[in-house]
């Protein structure tokens, strides 16, 4: 009787590597350089940084840390899912008592 000692854990190549290495200074350099010029306005600015913020992590996710769901049976896609509602779940809470706070301690 064998054991697998393969978990479902995908490692990643050399292709995969250069690839999420590729797309992560494509991703920097794009809002460096709208940045840097300063022909754009504050809100496309602002939009620009955000979204090739939240594409870098998933570019970081898929290509470094090789989360999909077929490794680990999904359970990597679970946890991490699981990870981001807990943490937005903290932060926005903590956001709501803040406003609360000074909201209630403003009024008197």
């Amino acid at each position: 009787m064998s054991h697998s000692t393969d978990h479902g854990a995908s490692h990643g190549s050399v292709k995969t590597y250069m690839t999420g290495f590729i797309l992560s200074i494509i991703l920097t350099v794009i809002p460096f350089w709208m940045v840097m010029n300063g022909s754009a306005s504050h809100a496309a600015l602002i939009g620009t940084v955000l979204v090739t913020a939240v594409v870098q992590i998933l570019v970081h996710l898929v290509c470094f840390l090789h989360m999909n769901s077929k490794s680990d049976e999904g359970w990597n896609l679970t946890a991490f899912v699981f990870t981001v509602l807990i943490i937005a779940i903290v932060v926005i809470g903590s956001i709501w008592i803040m406003w609360n706070l000074n909201y209630n301690m403003m009024i008197r």
